[in-house]
């Protein structure tokens, strides 16, 4: 199976809200003074990010993508030619986003909040006070968003276009189950490296695209987890180990 024939079905739970949000937060914007021009165009380099890689998205995507244009002509426009809104109270076109960008964060954070406050509780025994909890083991790295994941692959990406020449025609016929190969073939159960290290091999731009796609599907098939130290921190790849794989069959059959 090619590259190009290969879909991705990923359960990408975040919208087109949560990228919008990201996009802010790796920029170290304030929502109130985005830039319509310049998010618009890293959304839609998202967007084509994920066509490249042949994963399916719900349409929600594209419909924010075609109001960031929309929004984006509009302020290229002298105010005056401006096309009339409907019960538009603020003449900054972007102010209606703006709105939805807040609200949007507020219900993201007390979610947040009420997940921390939920892992708190978790520890503690309210029926056994004598009972003392088992000591805290260090904090694990946070699991890694697919938003986290589009963005160092376009990073790996633009870094292999810079110092590859493309002039040469290469037979490439690399599959995705061939990478997967390679890939358990490679790291130990147990075994943690550097997202970029998983390229280091890789010869031309189809077999650094057929490489992501083959850790995407371990990653659905529970043998990888992706992982950073810190928001928008170095990603590395983990392979599961055995005791983990088996805590995860066990959970997933019902069996604690």
């Amino acid at each position: 199976m090619e590259a190009n024939d290969y879909k991705v079905r990923l359960e990408i739970f975040e919208g087109p809200l949560d990228l919008l949000l990201y996009l802010i937060k790796k920029d170290e914007l304030d929502i109130h003074s985005i830039s319509i021009e310049r998010i618009t165009r890293q959304y839609l380099d998202y967007i084509n990010t994920f066509k490249l890689l042949n994963i399916d998205l719900a349409s929600e995507f594209i419909v924010m993508a075609a109001n960031l244009m929309y929004l984006k002509s509009r302020t290229l426009l002298p105010r005056v030619d401006q096309p009339p809104e409907e019960d538009a109270e603020e003449d900054d076109p972007r102010w209606e986003l703006i709105r939805q960008l807040i609200e949007y964060k507020k219900f993201k954070d007390a979610a947040g909040f009420l997940s921390l406050r939920e892992m708190e509780q978790e520890g503690r025994f309210a029926h056994h006070p004598d009972q003392q909890a088992p000591p805290q083991e260090p904090a694990p790295l946070a699991e890694v968003s697919i938003f986290d994941l589009i963005r160092a692959f376009q990073n790996v990406l633009k870094r292999f276009e810079e110092s590859h020449d493309f002039g040469d025609i290469i037979d490439d016929r690399y599959t995705v189950a061939d990478k997967i190969e390679f890939l358990l073939d490679r790291f130990q159960p147990g075994e943690a490296r550097r997202f970029e290290d998983l390229f280091q091999s890789a010869t031309t731009k189809a077999e650094v695209i057929v490489t992501f796609l083959a850790m995407l599907e371990l990653m659905k098939l529970n043998q990888f987890v992706v992982r950073q130290d810190q928001l928008l921190g170095e990603i590395v790849i983990e392979r599961r180990s055995t005791r983990d794989l088996t805590a995860i069959e066990l959970e997933e059959a019902g069996i604690e």
